[in-house]
């Protein structure tokens, strides 16, 4: 299983330093990819922005959102010129999770129904592929010859068919490793009702906290970002791990369950974290 790392674009005191210093200590370290989490009313840095300037400083670690909210580019050809430029200026690192995001809030301050945000992401999906394909003149031209490499948010049924129909597979945030045991049976048919050749790929989200501080630091970020869910945030703050034990517990519970890749998300944006992090994974690079 690959191991990646999220910039802490979504930490309150993230700054230049927490997207450029990160991503070259990160390539540095060898883990597989760099995450962004995606939020709009929120201080925190855009996600495409923030992959950017990531790709600028980096030469092989991929690149992806985990996850972009689609619905809120109400532009979908902008929203496909703008992947195939950041596919572009990484050579191909481009690993583009969405999905349509659960805050009404993001919604409301766009101006746009929150409910109707599921039908609008289908509509996304498919004319997405028509501008990736070259149909409709928007371009750069893909990379590689096709389109980004492409992840649906989630792990419930409309997920997992629209990830068999236009993704490469999925992406699980902050759920265990058990999720992702159970997810896989019923994506592995959908799969193979499609006619997909392969098998699909299957990508999980976790945070982390290391060093003196990392209690302090989980329920700061953690307690800021998920207030809202009020005493759920406190489920979410007591997930995350805070130790090289429990760092290395959920490496191996999402090995076992069958993901190919882990993204371990920080609470803090010193870039030290990386360091912390990278050191109790022998394995990465291997």
């Amino acid at each position: 299983m690959d191991i990646g790392i999220g910039l802490p674009n979504t930490v309150p005191e993230v700054n230049r330093a927490g997207i450029i210093d990160w991503a070259r200590r990160a390539e540095d370290a060898g883990f597989s990819s760099l995450g962004t989490i995606g939020r709009l009313r929120y201080g925190n840095y855009e996600e495409l922005i923030s992959l950017a300037a990531a790709a600028a400083v980096t030469e092989r670690i991929r690149l992806t959102t985990d996850i972009l909210l689609a619905p809120l580019h109400v532009n979908t050809a902008m929203l496909a010129k703008q992947t195939l430029t950041l596919d572009h200026l990484s050579e191909g690192r481009l690993v583009l999770g969405m999905a349509v995001g659960g805050r009404e809030d993001d919604y409301t301050v766009s101006g746009l129904d929150f409910r109707e945000r599921g039908r609008v992401f289908d509509r996304q999906l498919e004319e997405l592929g028509s501008h990736w394909a070259g149909e409709t003149g928007v371009g750069p031209a893909p990379v590689s010859g096709r389109r980004p490499h492409l992840l649906i948010g989630g792990q419930g049924d409309r997920a997992i068919q629209r990830a068999a129909r236009y993704a490469d597979g999925l992406t699980i945030g902050g759920a265990p490793p058990d999720a992702v045991a159970q997810a896989l049976p019923a994506l592995t048919e959908a799969w193979r009702v499609a006619g997909r050749e392969g098998r699909p790929r299957v990508v999980a989200l976790s945070y982390y906290a290391l060093g003196p501080n990392a209690q302090e630091q989980a329920r700061h970020d953690l307690g800021h970002y998920y207030g809202f869910l009020g005493d759920y945030a406190e489920m979410i703050i007591g997930g995350a791990a805070k130790d090289a034990d429990t760092v290395r517990a959920l490496v191996e519970g999402f090995t076992a369950a069958g993901a190919d890749e882990l993204i371990l998300f920080p609470t803090s944006a010193d870039p030290d974290q990386v360091d912390l992090l990278a050191a109790e994974l022998p394995q990465l690079g291997n």
